[in-house]
């Protein structure tokens, strides 16, 4: 009986809690736009990022991937990692043995909140790089843009280096990898506000109603449903 509850411990995921853990490995197979690894993600839809090691001490990163199966297998997802008007673009392929990190930056978390109690009760019990909401609504500002889609998501968190977006929904909350753009965890929540506001809070003179309590258009339970 012992023996049977080890082997089921040992079978379980190689996350415990709500946030899966990063996870290196490298490169075993490559066949165009599909890569096995001799490792495999813990879940599905996790990126990473490739980083190839040109000699004499000098690595770089030059794609990022992301899981598609439960398998070995991850499918290329860009080699945008870095654009720079006076910088060379990498144009190096991925090859066996590149080293591979699952879970870049999932450390970086922006949390989507109802209110600013919920923001501040989840970011006290986790021990995380909390990507200040502000940041991603002086974004969405600038881009004339008043809620957030997977699409505005993806490109803040290419800009800002935001591995992960906390999303509470309606009884649940959801880790959303923005650059593969799936979930990749799910969990139930109890004790949330009946009615959300907009998950941001600018505290910027042009917008002194903030989102949190704001007058943003819309409902907040219902545009997080669709994130």
């Amino acid at each position: 009986m012992h023996k049977i509850a080890l082997i089921a411990l040992l079978s379980l995921p190689l996350f415990a809690d709500f946030f899966p853990q990063t996870v290196n490995t490298s490169v075993k197979y490559v066949k165009g736009d599909t890569i096995t690894l001799n490792k495999q993600f813990p879940v599905n839809g996790m990126s990473g990022v490739v980083i190839h090691n040109y000699g004499n001490g000098l690595t770089a990163i030059t794609s990022r991937i992301a899981q598609t199966s439960s398998n070995e297998s991850v499918a290329l997802v860009s080699k945008d990692i870095l654009h720079h008007d006076k910088l060379p673009t990498i144009k190096t392929p991925i090859s066996v043995k590149d080293k591979v990190i699952g879970g870049y930056l999932y450390n970086n978390v922006l949390l989507l909140a109802p209110d600013a109690d919920t923001y501040a009760k989840i970011t006290s019990e986790h021990t995380k790089k909390w990507i200040h909401p502000d940041l991603f609504a002086l974004y969405l500002s600038v881009e004339g843009e008043e809620k957030p889609t997977r699409e505005n998501l993806a490109r803040f968190a290419k800009k800002y280096q935001v591995g992960l977006v906390y999303i509470v929904r309606k009884n649940s909350a959801v880790l959303l990898d923005p650059i593969s753009e799936k979930i990749v965890s799910e969990k139930s929540m109890k004790g949330l506000p009946a009615k959300g506001s907009f998950p941001f809070y600018m505290r910027f003179k042009q917008r002194d109603s903030g989102w949190f309590g704001s007058d943003v258009k819309g409902n907040y339970y219902h545009t997080m449903k669709s994130l």
